[in-house]
């Protein structure tokens, strides 16, 4: 069963392509990761997926109903937290929490208290008075304390500190272990990696890359940290070997996944001392996209 499903979507403001033929599907349960630059397209999607834009063409369905035609529906299976909480200032972070969760009717009052004390918030204090990490935490907790089947999530730890981050990322794996699923838009790549079993890259308003982790991995480079007994030369003209930096029989060196056989095999008539592989990162992938390339057009 495919929970939430984007075909061909293509969204328009006046000449402008924002989104342009976009396919992309969730599975029940899963954490999904939706990276990109500022400019991207990454919130327009997101609003496209709220039922807050009309796409231009396309199919937009979450739960097997329409985006936008069924919202009013679906808002009430879905729990939204933007990168920027703008909060109601005269009432207290409290108020605001049980404001939120009032309206959406399916909520423990329970899980409510335990998220306050796990985010560390003082929920008596007037929003006016809290900084920006503070509100981003009323927030998640309006989110995390609801009986939601689908968690979207904008830049979710904008404003939060270290230790807050690590709270948050226990928060969605516990509702992943209650069969919901997750959209997890963030810059920070490190969390995303973590936390999400597929991930999708958007650039200029295309998704230029997406699958899991292991599956991307297999499309680029591994960092290889060698050290041999002798003297290591002639490995500039083995295939495969990229951006060598070499320090007499010390060397590193990006590889071709399909040739590290040949290459290790190379190296070992060398008499290897330490070889150390490293898979790429998520940041390594989406630089192999990104760099050289710093456009920033329409939205976040």
């Amino acid at each position: 069963m495919i929970f939430v499903e984007i075909k061909g979507l293509t969204k328009k403001f006046g000449k402008f392509t924002a989104l342009n033929n976009i396919d992309l599907s969730m599975d029940p349960g899963e954490i999904y990761g939706f990276i990109g630059p500022n400019g991207a397209g990454k919130s327009t999607t997101i609003r496209v997926l709220l039922g807050m834009l009309k796409p231009t063409s396309g199919q937009v369905t979450i739960m097997n109903k329409d985006a936008w035609k069924d919202a009013v529906e679906i808002h009430k299976r879905i729990s939204y937290v933007p990168g920027e909480a703008n909060l109601w200032p005269n009432l207290t972070g409290g108020e605001v929490i049980d404001l939120f969760l009032s309206i959406r009717g399916n909520s423990s009052q329970k899980k409510r208290d335990e998220l306050i004390e796990l985010f560390d918030l003082d929920p008596s204090k007037k929003c006016r008075a809290y900084s920006k990490g503070n509100r981003q935490k009323i927030a998640l907790i309006s989110a995390f304390a609801s009986q939601s089947d689908l968690y979207i999530l904008d830049e979710p730890t904008s404003g939060l500190d270290p230790l807050m981050e690590r709270i948050f990322q226990e928060c969605v794996l516990n509702v992943k272990k209650q069969g919901k699923s997750v959209l997890l838009s963030s810059h920070i790549l490190s969390e995303v990696e973590k936390l999400c079993d597929r991930v999708a890259i958007i650039r200029e308003g295309q998704i230029i890359e997406k699958g899991t982790l292991d599956e991307m991995r297999h499309l680029t480079r591994t960092k290889v940290t060698v050290s041999t007994r002798k003297t290591l030369d002639g490995i500039e003209n083995i295939k495969g070997i990229h951006n060598i930096a070499q320090n007499s029989n010390h060397l590193e060196f990006q590889a071709d996944t399909e040739e590290i056989g040949k290459i290790i095999s190379y190296l070992s008539t060398f008499e290897i001392l330490k070889l150390e592989c490293s898979p790429p990162t998520l940041e390594d992938l989406f630089m192999r996209h990104y760099e050289g390339n710093h456009s920033s057009k329409g939205d976040k």
